[in-house]
């Protein structure tokens, strides 16, 4: 059963709520163009939304041939099975101040265990993802590992660029809205640290080979937090 905690948060956000609602209206099966045309965003901002309807059930994907040749495109309709909530407080600060808290108190060796839970969970968020995509196909080409990675940037505004280096491939990409940033300014050092792990994990989970490096920072009087990631040409 989904905690309902997920539900709730999953569907407070305005424009996914109202993409749940023109689909439960339009009673058939609508692509990610769809959505994106309908509500005048960014495909990779629409297919963000409809991937968080699907964790929680209340859509479904599946795969349909385009007519086109090629390999099938993924739609999207309203799940035949109804939701069942309950609306307990949410409080999800306070738990987020109570693991701070315990952190400070074990020091580095709390820290240390943490950045690496937060790694493995940004790493298995992926590789759940690309045995997906490997079950329709063999390989993942550069591009679309690519945008397996700018569809997981969850709740956060994310702009890839790629440049070609002559050791290999270039990736930056920078966060504009950090989902921590209410909590940047008392507990910046731990919070930057377990959500640079998080990434860290994602990219490792598609490129085995990379160097993923910090170019700016939040918490350094910076609009933004922008990384680099440079991939080796077997990656690509």
């Amino acid at each position: 059963m989904i905690n309902p905690l997920k539900i709730t948060s999953t569907l407070a956000d305005e424009t996914r709520y109202s993409i749940y609602e023109y689909i439960l209206q339009e009673k058939k099966t609508v692509t990610v163009q769809n959505i994106a045309d309908r509500f005048g965003i960014h495909p990779n901002v629409a297919r963000l939304h409809l991937t968080k309807l699907t964790e929680i059930n209340i859509i479904t994907a599946d795969f349909a041939k385009t007519g086109k040749g090629g390999r099938p495109g993924r739609v999207y309709k309203a799940s035949d099975k109804g939701v069942s909530l309950s609306f307990p407080r949410r409080d999800e600060d306070r738990l987020l101040k109570w693991t701070i808290q315990l952190i400070k108190e074990f020091g580095p060796s709390a820290l240390e265990k943490c950045k690496d839970i937060s790694y493995q969970d940004g790493y298995q968020q992926i590789k759940n993802y690309v045995n997906a995509e490997l079950q329709l196909n063999n390989t993942l080409a550069f591009e679309q590992k690519l945008q397996l990675l700018t569809d997981n940037a969850a709740l956060i505004g994310y702009i890839p660029q790629v440049q070609q280096t002559e050791h290999g491939k270039s990736v930056t990409f920078s966060i504009f809205n950090c989902p921590f940033q209410e909590q940047l300014t008392t507990h910046s050092e731990i919070v930057c640290s377990l959500h640079e792990s998080y990434l860290k994990g994602q990219v490792d989970a598609l490129y085995s080979s990379n160097e993923f490096v910090q170019i700016d920072s939040m918490t350094h009087n910076c609009d933004l937090c922008k990384y680099e990631i440079n991939v080796a040409e077997i990656d690509s």
